[in-house]
């Protein structure tokens, strides 16, 4: 069994973080893994918010014998977080499961350039609450027969697929770096970045990642 080895228990505390709260959204979410030298990036996508979330973390040395070698697999997002040692700092890769289709459509690895115009941390913190303050009052506004899934559904895209001011950005990737715990106060390495048609909020914690077709911002779905 393929054991990875993580640099020290804040960052196994971490990835175990990430993985609680894509279950939270998703009981049986399943996450990529592309392993190589020293780094992991786990790929998700919580439904709710139609991106991708990518979560690096540092390893101590890619294998349990250190072999020099890569890795690439889907897994289980519960398995994975079963098999997370926080103590001992590691994390036994569980059996590879059939990926869904956003697994086989991940964002460029090089050639990002900046993006300009993205606020500072407090704003976009304070964009997202106002989000949820409108979408709360405007769902609380409806009659009873007219509150069904589609119209929640509706109301939410309508909030959610507005851009940043100044950038490209859906709103969407905001909600979701909020709530995947990757917009934290002290944040030093905010920014937004793009390569291609793929946009990126890039913060310390882990990135949100959308793609951009003409002039739509679009989910990770493939037709």
């Amino acid at each position: 069994m393929t054991v990875l080895h993580l640099a020290d228990e804040g960052e196994a505390a971490d990835l175990a973080a990430f993985l609680s709260r894509l279950l939270h959204y998703d009981r049986g979410a399943a996450v990529r893994l592309q392993a190589a030298g020293t780094t992991l990036a786990v790929f998700g996508r919580p439904p709710s918010f139609e991106v991708l979330t990518i979560r690096a973390v540092r390893l101590a040395k890619p294998y349990e014998d250190g072999l020099d070698a890569t890795l690439d697999v889907t897994v289980s997002a519960g398995e994975l977080l079963e098999a997370a040692d926080e103590k001992a700092a590691t994390a036994a890769v569980p059996g590879a499961v059939t990926g869904p289709p956003w697994a086989g459509v991940l964002p460029p690895r090089g050639g990002w350039r900046p993006e300009p115009g993205l606020p500072p941390l407090d704003a976009l913190r304070s964009l997202v609450a106002a989000g949820v303050a409108e979408f709360r009052a405007r769902t609380g506004e409806l009659a009873p027969e007219h509150r069904t899934r589609a119209e929640l559904d509706r109301i939410g895209r309508d909030i959610w697929s507005r851009t940043v001011a100044g950038t490209r950005l859906p709103v969407r990737a905001v909600h979701a770096a909020q709530s995947l715990g990757f917009l934290r106060a002290g944040e030093s390495g905010l920014g937004l970045v793009s390569s291609g048609t793929w946009l990126r909020l890039r913060t310390a914690y882990g990135s949100v990642a959308v793609r951009r077709i003409g002039t739509a911002t679009l989910g990770i779905s493939v037709a």
